[in-house]
């Protein structure tokens, strides 16, 4: 590929001389495939099989490569002289060897109405040979070489070979012949092509602004003529549009708004499938036991969505609040308070449990109460969470807070009084900021464990959020107030005589796998709940923190993306393959689209009453799942208004109400408002020259 070839003919009778062949004619300098002169590719009077008349006087007479090079690649006649009645754009793709992503992606391109109308007029003079961001051109010349021989008349089957070595070089990647996505493909390859295209030569600096509180309107003009004055081309004109992004810093709700632009949209598939999840619900004011509930969500929903499904089946007063937490190891492991928070981060074998709280008091002082066996030193149970309403607690409001909580834990027999404890293993751990009375006492030798007296009725020490260190106070000890206290609360055979400890212990699982349930079908999904998912705010994962300005960190910020400018083409790509840590899976869910008449005007934000009306006219589809697959193309021939399958080398024409099936992976649409292109006879003036 890209090289010149010195070939000399031998009969092997005579050796021949250096610089001629046996017959004594000099050597022939052959290329390898079309010369890259603008006139030969590009576009220009000349042409007759795609080769300059200065570069057939080069061929060596009589020898067979001149008829060699008209084979079904780079030699293909892609401009005869279209003969009446032969139809055009019904050339298929040879596949190279798993090359199916390729020819598919390549199809929906090369059936683009406005880049057939470009590529095959005289382009040349939009040719950036010196952006160092392209190919210098090359992908751009060939791709308008493989569109000029795929709309050229017949349907003689095109091997793309130097075409993909272009690419390849672009993105080298997609070297070899390994299976690959074909929308990883469709981006690269409109991104080539850009760069190739690219009007500016010279791209100059930009400085961003913020929006700082101005106009969307102002500021989106603002960022696109910014983005024009660097990225102008033709991909830039037919498939860019525009997004509005919206961040919110979680912590001190600062709002940042840009507007990006965008070449296609990746919508996710919403889930229908649903799962069941048990929840333990505790009393946070002591008022009653703890019941599980077991309620149906959906299997990719939010924690808000479970936090409304067990607001329902507890039947949730409106003056109070869920706080939901996973226990592990007789610990809080972590509290789910993010209500975006996503369900599949709850495993089946989980243990969730809820507090039901009082609004009015969750403003103060959060107690967490852990239990410990006082011989074995081991923690059981579930944590208990409560709110404490004093200003300034004391070591008798904690008191009085725990004794709330168990009541409900009471054994009916029991008529034993309160008892008089000594404290026991008593460490110094840093606690003393909690308290602000000197009353406070620390045993720093575990040798002095059980030495110390306190004046409390339950055996409750002061303790971290991992329980590992420990401290007595008195009923007269005061705590700084807003911060959460931890408390341990030992155990003997008195107070298990007195609570009943197994409501704390038996807490069921999030899901007990059995033989319950039968597994449920995901229902058909609609594009428009596609883009409603897409368009959803969500929080920012781990890995993808925003630097917030103002709190001068990176914090895990609230994302909600809206749609300000549409282009004339858009594509949308449906997210079916799913990668997880552990798991890679394929949705086969059957996503009903529109093939006429899509509305997307309500989508978009900005009202500058033009109309978003689109139709749909190819489609990249994927077939198998991920260890193997097929890719085909559907594609619409504008001036016939007929669809056909395009399945590599082979094309047949499909009826419209076939197109729509579960393998539908990109969706090309074209606006419809705009003037309609009719490929006509004058469309071909340059390539039937």
């Amino acid at each position: 590929m890209d090289q010149d070839i010195l070939l000399e003919e031998v009969d092997g009778h005579h050796s021949s001389r250096f610089g001629l062949d046996s017959t004594g004619n000099e050597l022939a300098l052959v290329s390898m495939e079309p010369s890259r002169s603008s006139f030969t590719i590009a576009g220009g009077p000349t042409l007759s099989n795609g080769h300059s008349s200065g570069f057939k006087s080069n061929q060596y007479p009589g020898s067979s490569l001149s008829s060699g090079l008209k084979d079904t690649d780079d030699g293909f006649d892609a401009y005869n002289t279209v003969r009446k009645g032969e139809k055009r754009g019904l050339a298929g793709l040879q596949n190279l060897g798993n090359t199916c992503f390729m020819n598919s992606a390549l199809q929906c391109l090369v059936h683009t109405p406005p880049l057939v109308e470009y590529f095959l007029k005289d382009y040349s003079d939009e040719i950036n040979t010196e952006n160092p961001l392209g190919m210098h051109g090359e992908l751009a010349l060939a791709f308008g070489e493989l569109l000029r021989k795929l709309w050229s008349s017949g349907q003689t089957a095109i091997a793309p070979r130097v075409f993909k070595g272009k690419l390849a070089r672009f993105a080298p990647q997609f070297s070899g012949y390994n299976q690959h996505d074909s929308q990883e493909l469709l981006a690269f390859l409109l991104d080539g092509l850009h760069e190739d295209l690219n009007r500016v030569k010279e791209k100059p600096y930009i400085e961003l602004k913020d929006a700082g509180g101005r106009p969307d309107e102002v500021v989106a003009a603002e960022s696109w003529k910014n983005h024009k004055a660097r990225n102008d081309s033709v991909i830039v004109d037919v498939c860019q549009g525009q997004y509005k992004s919206t961040l919110v810093c979680p912590v001190c709700n600062k709002i940042s708004i840009t507007f990006d632009p965008f070449m296609y949209l990746s919508l996710p598939l919403p889930s229908t499938i649903t799962r069941t999840m048990t929840v333990t619900v505790f009393y946070g004011d002591g008022s009653g036991l703890p019941m599980p509930y077991t309620v149906s969500v959906l299997k990719n929903g939010f924690c808000k969505d479970l936090l409304l499904a067990l607001r329902t089946a507890c039947c949730l007063k409106t003056d109070e609040n869920l706080l939901l937490a996973e226990v592990y190891e007789n610990k809080i492991y972590r509290y789910l308070e993010m209500p975006l928070e996503p369900l599949a981060s709850i495993k089946d074998d989980e243990h969730i449990v809820a507090f039901r709280i009082q609004k009015k008091g969750m403003e103060k002082t959060k107690l967490v109460i852990f239990h410990r066996w006082q011989e074995k030193k081991e923690l059981f149970g579930t944590p208990l969470i409560t709110y404490l309403g004093e200003d300034q607690p004391s070591g008798a409001d904690i008191e009085t807070a725990v004794s709330k909580v168990l009541s409900p834990f009471k054994r009916m027999h029991s008529s034993a009084k309160a008892h008089i404890g000594k404290g026991s293993d008593f460490l110094s751990d840093g606690l003393d900021e909690l308290c602000s009375s000197s009353d406070a006492q620390s045993i720093e030798n575990a040798e002095f464990e059980g030495a110390l007296s306190t004046d409390l009725s339950l055996r409750l020490l002061l303790t971290d959020d991992r329980v590992m260190n420990f401290k007595a106070f008195k009923k007269d000890t005061l705590f700084e107030p807003g911060k959460i206290l931890s408390v341990v609360m030992d155990w003997t055979d008195k107070e298990q005589g007195l609570y009943d400890a197994s409501y704390l212990k038996d807490i069921p699982e999030v899901h007990k796998a059995g033989f319950a349930a039968k597994k449920t079908r995901q229902e058909a999904i609609s594009l428009s709940s596609c883009l409603d998912a897409f368009l959803v705010e969500e929080p920012l994962g781990p890995d993808d923190m925003w630097y917030c300005p103002r709190c001068k960190e990176h914090r895990q910020a609230v994302k909600k993306l809206d749609l300000w400018m549409l282009p004339e083409i858009i594509v949308f790509h449906l997210k079916r393959f799913t990668y997880g840590r552990y798991l890679k899976n394929k949705i086969d869910t059957f996503v009903n689209f529109p093939i006429h008449n899509l509305d997307l005007s309500k989508y978009v934000k900005n009202k500058d009453g033009q109309s978003y009306v689109y139709e749909l006219y190819a489609i990249s589809n994927h077939y198998g799942g991920l260890g193997g697959g097929h890719y085909t193309a559907y594609a619409k021939l504008i001036e016939e208004n007929r669809w056909y399958h395009f399945d590599d080398g082979h094309v047949s024409p499909v009826n419209e109400s076939d197109i729509k099936t579960s393998a539908a992976y990109l969706l090309f649409y074209k606006r419809v408002n705009e003037s309609k292109m009719e490929i006509g006879e004058s469309s071909y003036s340059h390539s039937t020259s």
